[in-house]
């Protein structure tokens, strides 16, 4: 490979082709997502699965699914199946079957059972807290546990007692033996196995031993053979526990590599804070289109491509920073400006009446579904004597010579249909709100097969009063006033909810969008782009605003 071409990659697809380059493993590339199935997943999520599955595929290798369900208080059935159904709605596949950490809960316990043989491990009785005291800080050593130099024939008797449900809650820990002097505080006699006495959503009510994280990480990608084992920056500390288990245990030799979180400004992604927005009922769950976890911006309408986009494109660091929420709504957008039909609504409704067209006709003009796609399909929306416009597109005085919608004097199109001439508008007497705008036609004016020489600067979109169809929009803003709400440490984040993240309004659109289906996204023209709610239905559709049609960022 050329300096140049290898200076393109980032630093671990770098050590992923020196390692194919040098035989290591026999130059297979092994990668495995490994997420906690203690809620939903978030976009922080996104970054590790693109990652994983990437390189995957782009060096001919493969990526285990694996369930880290080491915690029965957390863990749900339910969880799983939205994790599986998250991954397979981004666009990837998983190697095999999905695999669980608890599948291996019998060799991880026979691992430790070696552990202890080697002189390596011990049962503690010491309590959290005493155990606390004695492990020190970065300027002092920890201290021995009084527990320490049990004799192995013990430790043995007493973890079988420990795996066999002889003791409480809380009364005993397996620790690794390492060094309490060790500048990695994590070095200092980690604690490996704890008991817990409850039901596990696989196992049952088999274990009421359930190992830590630090043990079944590492030995759960050694028994998998994952060549290249990747966590964020978070996890770096607990490499050396890592490295550690796997030389003395003298197991296939992954590799930990970490990377840069993926924050993103106005987003959380802590599950914890998460299911607090949801147990504090400050959301509708964990899908709300407000959450920043995949099911959320799924049901808000975000394409999984543009997600995915996003997650290429921000490149690969070892520090952590925070991506700005606008470039992720750039490559929404973008992807949206692909696919998305252009529809009508009318989200802020003012009655016009066209005096000269005919009373009880409806005519059905043709109009194209998406400009951008030159294979697009056509279909017609129908047109009236009283229509609908948004409410912002009239003036009773058009403010300056650049105001090209409609006001009393002033000509205008609308779009796919006819040219209209403002004629005059009535008021509410009792606040002087505009109630009815009045207006004429040219007939031979319209789009497409216009004859009529008049000039309209001016396009604007429209409903017909008799054919609209009355739908629930939900409009969205920042979930939090803060870009970044949990960086404040004398605060607590739910201080930055915004309580104006939910607007929902009655707007009228076309009569085709009764026909729309969950999930499907669309252009409200000149308006933005949203997607039919789970909850629509075809007498009385749901949307949610998904993006607006501009935003700030610049690639």
């Amino acid at each position: 490979m050329s300096t140049e071409a290898r200076e393109s990659l980032n630093f671990i697809e770098q050590i992923i082709v020196e390692d194919i380059q040098n035989g290591k493993h026999g130059g297979s590339v092994y990668t495995r997502f490994p997420p906690e199935p203690n809620g939903f997943l978030h976009v922080g999520h996104c970054r590790a699965i693109v990652l994983n599955f990437d390189l995957g595929l782009k060096y001919n290798g493969k990526t285990n699914l694996r369930m880290d369900d080491t915690n029965p208080t957390t863990e749900k059935t339910d969880y799983v199946d939205n994790i599986k159904n998250d991954i397979k709605w981004l666009g990837y596949e998983w190697d095999g079957d999905v695999l669980y950490s608890s599948d291996y809960f019998e060799q991880l316990y026979d691992y430790a059972v070696v552990l202890i043989k080697k002189g390596l491990a011990y049962v503690d009785d010491s309590t959290a807290e005493e155990m606390a005291a004695m492990k020190g800080d970065t300027t002092t050593p920890g201290s021995n546990s009084p527990f320490r130099d049990r004799s192995i024939e013990e430790n043995i008797t007493l973890f079988a007692g420990m795996r066999a449900g002889e003791f409480p809650d809380g009364t005993r820990v397996l620790r690794a033996k390492i060094d309490m002097a060790a500048p990695n505080l994590l070095l200092r006699d980690p604690v490996l196995y704890r008991i817990k006495h409850e039901h596990h959503h696989r196992t049952g009510d088999e274990w009421c031993i359930y190992p830590l994280y630090d043990f079944a990480h590492g030995q759960s990608d050694s028994i998998e053979g994952i060549t290249h084992s990747l966590c964020s920056l978070e996890f770096r500390h607990h490499r050396d526990v890592y490295n550690w288990l796997i030389e003395k245990l003298e197991i296939f030799p992954s590799r930990q590599i970490e990377f840069a979180r993926m924050n993103v400004s106005y987003m959380i992604t802590s599950k914890r804070k998460l299911l607090k927005l949801v147990e504090e009922g400050l959301v509708t769950g964990w899908d709300d289109p407000r959450m920043p976890t995949i099911a959320g911006m799924r049901r808000r309408g975000y394409p999984a491509q543009a997600i995915v986009d996003f997650c290429r494109g921000i490149g690969l660091t070892k520090r952590d920073n925070v991506i700005e929420i606008e470039r992720l709504e750039y490559h929404v957008r973008q992807e949206l400006n692909k696919s998305a039909d252009r529809v009508m609504a009318v989200l802020d409704p003012l009655k016009v009446v066209i005096t000269n067209y005919p009373e009880g006709q409806v005519e059905m003009l043709e109009t194209v579904n998406n400009p951008e796609d030159e294979n697009s399909a056509s279909r017609e929306i129908p047109f009236s004597r009283e229509i609908y416009i948004e409410r912002g597109d009239f003036k009773t005085e058009a403010p300056n010579r650049k105001y090209f919608r409609m006001a009393p004097g002033r000509n205008v199109r609308l779009k796919s249909a006819y040219i209209l001439h403002c004629e005059s508008y009535d008021t509410d007497p009792a606040t002087g709100e505009v109630t009815t705008v009045y207006c004429t036609y040219y007939p031979d004016s319209k789009s497409g097969e216009d004859t009529s020489g008049v000039k309209a600067k001016g396009t604007l979109h429209f409903v017909s009063v008799g054919q609209a169809i009355e739908a629930e929009v939900r409009m969205y803003d920042r979930l939090f006033t803060d870009a970044e709400p949990t960086s404040h440490e004398d605060k607590d984040f739910l201080e930055f909810f915004n309580e104006e993240s939910l607007k929902t309004i009655t707007a009228y659109v076309e009569p085709s969008l009764s026909k729309a289906k969950a999930g499907e996204g669309v252009q409200f023209m000149r308006l933005g782009y949203f997607a039919a709610d789970e909850d629509t239905t075809e007498a009385k559709p749901v949307f949610n605003q998904t993006v607006t049609l501009k935003g700030s960022y610049k690639p």
